[in-house]
């Protein structure tokens, strides 16, 4: 809506509920999940059975809670693990990446950008595959001539982190490159005139500039790599991340343990969304 723009009270009021419902329509569902995380039920849906913590701290046979549960907490573990991992790697070559592609002489720059976009083209399940196969070939190649077994090369937590890595450093190159966009090179060309080398330059003047955007590519790498099942699930090995387990749990036996879980995620979510807000709001005032 244009506010410049003369308007009916009609237009206002459906503009109105519209936002209203859309907003409604993504928060309603993570509500549910958390009223039913303290739901005194052993199913993981209506009806409301009374508040109980039973699905977070209880540890008999009849409810494993949350914290009780060590398969649960090892696949929250390696999620988050996989996730840091991810995120540093896909920030590191996500950022030089886009600093080379905005170098004016740098060659094949137009066909090794079209490969570097191509993760977000691909479907997550055909690049599973893909990395699955083209791994599997690599590894069996690797034993047969030289009789050694790399376990990267089969499913396994590494063959994870480098499937996400294959996504996740594209997303940081875009982010990285938008912020680019608004980078006033005449600032990277005085501190080379005032004798500091190209390195220095990027290190002092050019990095401090993209700081946003690299610490918010980190963030979105790091959520990527966190909820991503269709890409992970074709190369988990016996360390299932988070969401390989909740998947292999709702298929077979669902109980409120899996709201609880949501519940956990949605709060620290939540919880970090607010603090980062409130800090950029202290930083603008």
């Amino acid at each position: 809506m244009i506010r410049s723009l003369p308007t009916t009270k009609l237009y206002k009021s459906t503009y109105a509920i519209y936002v209203g419902l859309f907003f409604l329509f993504l928060v309603l569902p993570l509500i549910a999940i958390s009223v039913l995380a303290f739901n005194d039920s052993d199913f993981i849906a209506l009806p409301w059975n009374g508040f109980t913590l039973d699905w977070f701290f209880s540890a008999t046979d009849e409810r494993e809670g949350l914290f009780a549960d060590s398969a649960l907490l090892q696949s929250i573990y390696t999620s988050i693990t996989t996730a840091l991992i991810v995120a540093l790697m896909s920030t590191l070559v996500g950022t030089i990446a886009a600093l080379l592609f905005e170098e004016e002489e740098f060659r094949f720059k137009g066909l090794l950008y079209f490969l570097a976009l191509t993760p977000l083209v691909i479907p997550g399940v055909i690049l599973g595959i893909s990395i699955l196969i083209s791994s599997t070939f690599v590894g069996n190649y690797v034993e047969k001539h030289f009789g050694i077994d790399l376990e990267l090369f089969r499913p396994s937590y590494w063959l994870v982190i480098l499937g996400q890595f294959s996504f996740g450093a594209t997303y940081v190159m875009l982010l990285v490159s938008a912020r680019l966009k608004k980078y006033d090179r005449t600032l990277e060309e005085a501190a080379l005139s005032l004798k500091a080398t190209r390195l220095q330059a990027i290190w002092y003047v050019t990095i401090p500039f993209l700081r946003p955007a690299i610490i918010g590519a980190f963030v979105v790498a790091f959520l990527l790599s966190f909820s991503n099942i269709n890409t992970t699930i074709f190369l988990v090995g016996s360390d299932p991340t988070l969401p390989i387990d909740l998947y292999s749990r709702i298929r077979f036996s669902s109980t409120p343990v899996l709201n609880a879980v949501s519940f956990l995620i949605v709060l620290i979510i939540t919880i970090a969304a607010f603090i980062n807000f409130f800090v950029s709001r202290k930083k603008e005032t």
